[in-house]
């Protein structure tokens, strides 16, 4: 359990600055800008959490097999595969949170904030983030959880081999079909007490709001 332990908060490591970035600068987008296609971009950027994962997973097991860069780099059933499996099911979480707390902040502040010569990093720094950043950090909380809990689409684009992509879920599959239910009961209260924690968070920024 510790090596597949360790291989899931390698995955964290890697998807929640990407979490973070990707899912902030996109909410940020949706919430405070119009331009031609948002409706579209908006619905693919939440696709992925209305897809069920093994559809999920094919898609983007056959869009990473079929780009020629990504089969010569060998990508697929290798952890920069089970870091992508867990990032993209997770982002639309993020983003729709982020988008919340953007839309939540006045847009007069912002323009007071414009007619005293502020710029606009300035306005976002200290103005527009701070005021969204208990969305953001509800959010991160979320779609960590649900990065660290990701198993069918890791399943399909990064395999379940131990060492190398196995992660927490896919042990605990593994558990079970070797009917080792009391390693399988072990690895998933870890994830449990991870969902209660994020939920617990959750709900501390929602009481704080």
């Amino acid at each position: 359990m510790i090596q597949s332990l360790t291989i899931s908060l390698k995955v964290l490591i890697v998807d929640v600055p990407l979490l973070l970035i990707i899912g902030t600068s996109s909410g940020w987008l949706l919430a405070k800008k119009d331009f031609p296609g948002k409706p579209i971009l908006e619905t693919a950027l939440m696709l992925p959490v209305a897809l069920p994962p093994a559809v999920l997973g094919l898609y983007l097991l056959m869009a990473l097999g079929s780009i020629p860069a990504m089969r010569s780099m060998g990508l697929l059933f290798s952890f920069p595969a089970a870091s992508i499996a867990a990032l993209i099911p997770s982002m639309p979480l993020i983003i729709s949170a982020s988008r919340t707390g953007f839309l939540s902040v006045p847009n007069s502040l912002e323009e007071v904030a414009r007619t005293m010569g502020k710029g606009e990093w300035q306005i976002f720094y200290r103005i527009t983030l701070p005021l969204a950043r208990k969305y953001i950090l509800a959010g991160l909380a979320l779609s960590s959880a649900r990065a660290l809990g990701d198993f069918g689409v890791t399943l399909m684009i990064a395999g379940n081999i131990p060492g190398r992509t196995q992660t927490l879920p896919l042990y605990i599959y593994s558990q079970v079909e070797s009917l080792e239910f009391a390693k399988a009961n072990a690895a998933a209260a870890v994830l449990a007490c991870v969902g209660v924690a994020s939920l617990l968070f959750v709900r501390r920024m929602e009481d704080r709001s």
